[in-house]
């Protein structure tokens, strides 16, 4: 459920008129709904009541301040997998005992930054890693809470690009390795070895995957547990999808999820973290634009758009679908024209639908790609030296704009021209 609707035969943002932003910011622009993000934490966590968890947002789904912040305000912690989400989460109000630090990656400063400010937890992913924390919290007097991310095999049944619970991916350490990891990590300085993390991928549509997964975490805690390892806490990622193609594409409801998380791993008695991202922010987000052309060729007709890849590059990358609607209304029985509908950057991946049957639009007309409120605004480029789309966050009737459009000129004194090339 989402809080974009039409009223009076105009798209609205809560009790916004799309027109109206487009009318104050320019085309193209995000709107996030504060409404939606709100009902979608609210009804994960519930989904978990009376289960000892933790909600911790995926920031990298959407990392605006403003999104941020609203989650924390509701309770939620926060999962970041560099530096700069740890500061952003910080800055958006997340304490540092609700935030865990993921990602396969992490450099020394970034961890250095991080014990020294005193998060939860880290997932660990592999032993290189766990041997620097080790020698980094040492060198502090700390202790660095660790969950070790384990490989479970698993196939989560989704696209190629986001799933990471295979062996070929290069997440986590092998299921079959992990015995001798923990074993390792008792041994170091600075380290708890206290936990176990999985995630398998994003975007899964079906139960089965999961339940495969977390029943092999399941076995993999009580047989660490029977080799002295005190684990305590259970971290399960996030993945669980949401539904693009509206009525068509449902994925599970949370609390069917949190029914299969009580049946596989309920009987250990650990604490709970989970890390929602899409889940929360996908449908909470629209890309607003602006038809440029309708352009006819040989044998198909193109929708050109103001937005493009460099805005929302999830179509092709990833070969999503995004639901496109005409932010006014169309009538009932309103011509309808098959179209490639596309952006201006100089690239044929540059598009959001192929052969998609919509209403016939023309220059000037607004529409509205749904469900882009989750990798959309995070994964935008300046490519074609196309200014960064600007965020705008609507509560009831109010809006606000969270992240402006930079200037043509703001881009350009990013670059330096060395000196020597004023030489005459």
């Amino acid at each position: 459920m989402h809080h974009f609707d039409y009223r009076g035969g105009i798209l609205h943002a809560e009790d916004v008129a799309i027109p109206d932003i487009a009318a104050a910011i320019g085309t193209p622009f995000y709107c996030y709904s504060s409404a939606t993000l709100e009902r979608h934490y609210r009804v994960f966590a519930g989904a978990f009541r009376g289960q000892p968890a933790r909600i911790c947002y995926s920031v990298k789904a959407n990392s605006n301040l403003a999104v941020v912040a609203t989650l924390a305000r509701q309770g939620a912690g926060a999962d970041v997998v560099s530096e700069g989400e740890l500061r952003r989460a910080l800055a958006a109000g997340v304490t540092p005992d609700k935030i865990v630090f993921s990602g396969v990656g992490k450099t020394e400063a970034e961890m250095a930054f991080a014990l020294e400010t005193g998060i939860d937890r880290f997932n660990v992913e592999s032993e290189p890693e766990l041997e620097l924390l080790s020698a980094l919290a040492a060198a502090r007097g700390l202790t660095a809470h660790v969950a070790i991310r384990v490989n479970p095999d698993v196939d989560a049944k989704t696209h190629e690009k986001i799933t990471t619970g295979k062996a070929e991916n290069k997440f986590g350490i092998s299921w079959k390795r992990a015995p001798a990891v923990y074993a390792r990590a008792r041994e170091l300085p600075g380290i708890e070895p206290d936990g176990i993390d999985v995630h398998i991928g994003s975007q899964l549509t079906d139960l089965e995957p999961f339940e495969a997964a977390f029943s092999r975490v399941a076995t993999m805690v009580e047989a660490l547990r029977a080799d002295g390892n005190p684990i305590a806490h259970i971290d399960l990622g996030g993945g669980l999808g949401i539904p693009y193609r509206g009525d068509n594409d449902v994925p599970p409801h949370p609390d069917e999820y949190a029914a299969m998380v009580k049946r596989t791993i309920g009987h250990l008695g650990c604490q709970l973290t989970f890390e929602p991202g899409r889940l929360i922010a996908g449908n909470a987000g629209i890309l607003v634009s602006r038809v440029i052309y309708e352009k006819q060729g040989d044998d198909r007709t193109f929708l050109i758009l103001d937005s493009a890849m460099n805005d929302l590059i999830r179509p092709t990358l990833y070969d999503a679908f995004h639901e496109i609607r005409p932010v006014t209304e169309p009538a009932s029985g309103a011509e309808t024209v098959i179209y490639d509908v596309v952006g201006p950057v100089c690239e044929t991946g540059d598009f959001f639908a192929k052969g998609r049957r919509l209403p016939r639009l023309k220059s000037g007309d607004l529409v509205a790609i749904m469900s882009a409120g989750a990798y959309g605004a995070v994964q935008a480029s300046t490519y074609n030296t196309r200014p960064l789309v600007p965020e705008v966050m609507v509560k009831d009737a109010s809006f606000r704009e969270v992240r402006a459009r930079p200037s043509y000129d703001a881009m350009l004194k990013q670059d330096i021209i060395p000196d020597w090339l004023d030489r005459p």
